[in-house]
């Protein structure tokens, strides 16, 4: 069965824009946080922080943060994803505790599009699955076996049983597997994030992730992140002579995100 993706923003730092403004007055100012924030409003809070972010002062962002709910991924870009460690923290659905009885999977658009490619992958997944169900009948019988020989009561035998069998039947699994993850990251590591992975050069999946992400964040606090996107959107392309080439059509992208 395939998945979708699902990009669900769970939590966020309240008054995230004005807090940021705050710690970042304080750092020149001879008054304390209190004063500073009765002196803040909507207007000069949004003209203050978008100062910040032109200059690219992001130590005070680092205050706020931001967890996501995403489910309808794979566990390829869970892979990369939780690459990006630094101010981040990762809750993942754990194929060793979750009995997966009809896994779903993520289809790749190249093969999606083309029927014979996609019935292929199809089958594939379905074979994973009758293969994944019938190891772990087997190694859960052998596995309840050797627990009422050891002295387990029926219930006992059987649920440790359950375990040892999905702990090792899981590796049949494949990359496109769907998977569930519950994370936060600072605003920081989600600038540094929006710039690698909403790069066209970023693999797809990720990057319509990312980019789901910026849309969802932009709504809470749009001037936080005006400037955030791939490294193109404010600068030259850095790639060199791997750059996608299509500079133009991203920056229009971003602007209308």
């Amino acid at each position: 069965m395939s998945a979708k993706l699902k990009v669900n923003l769970l939590r966020y730092t309240p008054d995230a824009e004005k807090l940021i403004a705050s710690a970042a007055k304080l750092c020149y100012s001879p008054v304390g946080v209190d004063k500073i924030e009765d002196k803040l409003t909507d207007e000069n809070t949004n003209k203050f922080l978008d100062m910040l972010m032109s200059m690219g002062h992001e130590s005070p962002i680092e205050h706020v943060s931001f967890t996501f709910a995403v489910e309808g991924v794979s566990r390829v870009l869970t892979h990369q994803l939780v690459r990006h460690r630094i101010g981040c923290s990762y809750s993942q659905q754990s194929q060793r505790y979750v009995k997966l009885d009809q896994f779903e999977y993520i289809i790749p658009p190249a093969i999606e599009c083309i029927p014979k490619a996609k019935e292929k992958f199809i089958n594939a997944m379905e074979e994973d699955q009758k293969t994944y169900n019938e190891l772990t009948n087997i190694l859960f019988e052998s596995h309840y076996d050797t627990y009422i020989e050891d002295g387990c009561s029926h219930k006992e035998a059987k649920r440790l049983a359950e375990k040892k069998a999905i702990e090792d039947a899981r590796y049949i699994f494949p990359n496109a597997c769907e998977t569930k993850i519950v994370f936060t990251m600072n605003a920081r590591a989600l600038f540094n994030f929006f710039k690698h992975r909403c790069c066209n050069r970023a693999q797809w999946e990720i990057r319509e992730l990312a980019t789901e992400m910026l849309k969802q964040v932009k709504s809470i606090a749009p001037t936080l992140f005006k400037y955030s996107g791939p490294n193109c959107l404010n600068n030259p392309c850095p790639e060199g002579n791997m750059t996608c080439g299509k500079i133009k059509e991203v920056r229009e992208k971003f602007s209308r995100l």
